[in-house]
């Protein structure tokens, strides 16, 4: 069983390049897997491997980075290694919304959850939003939430330009951190009442009972688990080798779905050329699976 940890904190970093080298080699040597982001206003980031491994690295970024607690965490489990290698990358931001956070303002953002969050979201007047990407909506979000309808975070301040500054808002994303800068943007452009979800859908769907839940659906997560549910259980999705967007069960259902191919979306965008090297990889990974073995493409597990 693989530990998958989830985290951010935000704190000015210097030196990226030396921090990027470093933390490359340590998670190489701990069979550790995963994705850290490294900026000069803090560290976002997704691990997974053996627990021991990952308390590891983890550890050594509270050393090496001289903090005690990450802003956010969530933990989840996978019967599988769900990243297929380890990446250390340096951005400008941990989240491009170009706003560079310190810990300041961070202070003055207003969090909620559990049964709190759920009032909030159900009153008539407060204007509950989605900051992710519509592919992630469409996977599951909360009643009442509408959704930005952007390909880009960095295009979040053009949707939110034109919010009401009198309409309480409710922020929520997969773990918190766009909303983190969300909230801020809002607050700076004169919002009163701007409230984010603590720690994000995944520690809601983690600590809410599913009769008490509000959520409708799954978390769609960046890692080849795809989905998620209450109580951070394997989800039931999976991704379209062709447009590389999340389908359903129901998904699967369309005569326009080829596994490995195409789903419904992007069926009549693909070319001849591209589903004939689409069915060639999937007969490779059949072929694998046959014989016992895992191919490099292979996605299910």
């Amino acid at each position: 069983m693989f530990t998958v940890f989830g985290f951010y904190k935000f704190k000015k970093i210097n030196s990226l390049r030396k921090y990027k080298n470093y933390l490359e080699n340590e998670i190489f040597n701990n069979s550790v897997k995963g994705t850290i982001i490294l900026s000069p206003e803090g560290i976002n980031g997704t691990l997974a491997g053996q627990n021991k491994d990952v308390s590891k690295i983890t550890n050594l970024l509270k050393k090496n980075f001289k903090f005690k607690l990450f802003d956010s965490t969530n933990i989840s489990k996978s019967c599988f290694q769900p990243f297929h290698k380890a990446r250390v990358k340096i951005k400008k931001e941990v989240v491009p919304l170009g706003l560079i956070i310190d810990n300041e303002k961070k202070r003055l953002n207003r969090y909620v959850s559990g049964k709190s969050w759920n009032n909030l979201i159900t009153k008539k007047e407060t204007l509950v939003i989605d900051v992710r990407k519509p592919f992630e909506f469409n996977v599951g979000t909360f009643k009442k939430a509408i959704n930005p309808n952007i390909q880009n975070f960095k295009d979040l301040p053009k949707f939110l330009n034109e919010i009401e500054k009198t309409k309480p808002v409710a922020m929520f994303c997969t773990g918190g951190i766009r909303c983190e800068k969300a909230s801020i943007f809002l607050k700076k452009k004169g919002f009163k009442n701007v409230f984010q979800l603590k720690g994000g859908i995944l520690n809601y769907l983690n600590k809410t009972k599913k009769k008490d839940s509000l959520w409708k659906g799954e978390c769609f997560v960046f890692d080849n688990r795809v989905s998620l549910k209450h109580k951070l259980k394997q989800g039931t999705f999976s991704i379209c080798a062709g447009c590389r967007k999340p389908i359903s069960r129901n998904d699967k259902r369309s005569n326009k779905y080829e596994e490995g191919v195409s789903c419904q979306r992007c069926h009549d965008t693909l070319t001849n050329l591209q589903k004939s090297r689409f069915r060639m990889r999937q007969s490779q990974i059949n072929l694998a699976k046959k014989e016992g073995k895992k191919h490099k493409f292979q996605k299910e597990y």
